[in-house]
């Protein structure tokens, strides 16, 4: 029987307002691991902690694709995406894991 994978496209925040995009296969692991500090590079440099968008894709594929036209939009863009579904941009973390 063949395993069924879900993807994830999602943008972390840190408390001045930096953001970053990332895709994985397992959205909570991923995320903890941003908040532990566990991912060197941009999110732990910047303290990018606070999970503020994330949205399902069907295969690797499509989330990748969705990661890299993401990525290129200007902040603004950005911005109204997050606003769409969480315009307080509370930390969704939180959310999904009954913190």
């Amino acid at each position: 029987m063949k395993k069924e994978y879900s993807f994830y496209v999602y943008i972390m925040a840190s408390l001045s307002g930096t953001l970053y995009t990332g895709f994985t296969n397992d959205l909570l692991r991923r995320v903890a691991e941003h908040k532990e500090g566990k991912i060197k590079g941009f999110t732990q440099k910047y303290a990018c902690h606070k999970l503020i968008y994330y949205e399902q894709c069907s295969d690797v594929y499509s989330a990748m694709n969705r990661e890299k036209e993401i990525k290129k939009w200007r902040r603004e863009k950005k911005q109204n995406l997050i606003k769409i579904d969480n315009p307080t941009w509370s930390d969704l973390y939180k959310v999904l894991t009954d913190e």
